[in-house]
């Protein structure tokens, strides 16, 4: 029967902000056909929880430690896991949205949206169905296109957040003289005067 324990929509909410995640579980509890079987706090406890738990659908927040929304989205792509991805997030960047799309995100959601639409998203997304925010779908094709690679993007946001270039080699297992490559192709290609400002440009415009 509808609403039953076997046909409910099995969900993982990702997100790093404690309140927002007990917030979201709880609610999306009160529907009768969605189940939250796990909450992660980072990219990687999700990835986990999907491996192991093997949910429909992951919601997941974009900035988070250890590893981004996007990234574990790519990473859920590149593992062939079945679980549909849905990004619920304070941005609304078309930047962003174009990479959610890039890595099969079936949703961009923005978290002001009442409780009621996050809900009727989560059961057209199992539906197989795509689910975008109307004002940045809008936008996406209007902007200017990510320049950034991969590598470029995770070496600059470390240096965003103020991570020396010798402490960033070692977290990625690079060379120091690679890491400054990387900085300097993006800091080039955004036309900025030096990773700073870069790393702030490339987050207005949700590259990193």
């Amino acid at each position: 029967m509808p609403g039953s324990k076997s046909h409910r929509i099995r969900v993982i909410i990702a997100e790093d902000q404690a309140m927002v995640l007990g917030a979201l579980a709880a609610l999306l509890e009160l529907e009768n056909d969605i189940e939250v079987i796990g909450c992660a706090h980072n990219g990687e406890e999700a990835l986990e929880q999907v491996q192991n738990l093997h949910p429909d659908i992951l919601i997941t927040d974009i900035e988070m430690p250890q590893m981004t929304g996007l990234e574990a989205a790519a990473e859920l792509k590149r593992r062939g896991l079945n679980a549909r991805v849905i990004i619920l997030t304070t941005f609304a960047r078309a930047g962003y949205l174009r990479r959610a799309l890039e890595v099969s995100a079936s949703g961009y959601l923005l978290k002001d949206m009442p409780a009621e639409q996050l809900a009727d998203a989560i059961r057209r997304v199992h539906l197989g169905l795509r689910v975008i925010d109307p004002q940045l779908a809008a936008q996406v094709w209007s902007e200017e296109p990510d320049p950034l690679t991969d590598r470029e993007r995770q070496v600059l946001r470390l240096a965003g957040e103020g991570t020396s270039t010798l402490d960033i080699a070692n977290e990625l297992q690079l060379s120091e003289g690679t890491v400054r490559n990387y900085l300097s192709e993006a800091i080039s290609k955004l036309g900025a005067a030096n990773r700073v400002e870069a790393a702030r440009l490339a987050r207005q415009r949700g590259w990193l």
